[in-house]
């Protein structure tokens, strides 16, 4: 009896860049911590680090690929629904198809959906800035968490992300 399998799904191609590859860092004083962020763009993936005090604890991964071009990502309720003209834009909201997935580190329930915020946020960000791109993202955080994470500094953290996107 011959059994029939479906063949695996292939990765994204991978987009030709220049090597090295393009690497970016900024850094900034966030809660009273010298905050270090760096972007590398591999040709299949995209690297992004935030670090306190040269610490990385956690990685996330976020694949990009699963907003079909006949599924655009809208850029505020307007493009959809014209009446929705008093709701925020869309574009301060993490995307609902992005899922992130940790790969190594913990600490607790809350640290860990904390980092998933920020990975899915910035990856949400860097679709944004780009409806095609299709690479995975890669985050590794390393933030200071013994004071908890307050609304601004969340805000400083994407921030100084935008500036090396």
């Amino acid at each position: 009896m011959a059994t029939s399998m479906s063949p695996p799904s292939s990765p994204p191609p991978a987009i030709p860049t220049p090597y090295p590859a393009p690497t970016c860092t900024a850094t900034s004083i966030i809660n009273s911590n010298p905050t270090t962020a760096m972007s590398i763009f591999f040709s299949d993936k995209i690297l992004i680090t935030i670090s306190q005090g040269g610490r990385l604890a956690q990685w996330f991964h976020i694949p990009l690929d699963n907003t079909s071009p006949s599924n655009p990502v809208p850029h505020s309720h307007h493009e959809s629904d014209p009446s929705a003209e008093d709701q925020p834009p869309l574009d301060l909201l993490p995307l609902p198809h992005l899922t992130p997935t940790t790969l190594l580190g913990g600490g607790g329930a809350e640290r860990e959906s904390m980092g998933q915020l920020y990975a899915v946020q910035i990856a949400t960000a860097i679709r944004m800035r780009d409806n095609s791109e299709g690479r995975t993202v890669v985050v590794g955080l390393g933030l200071d968490s013994r004071a908890g994470v307050e609304r601004d500094e969340f805000f400083e953290v994407m921030e100084l992300v935008g500036k090396v996107l």
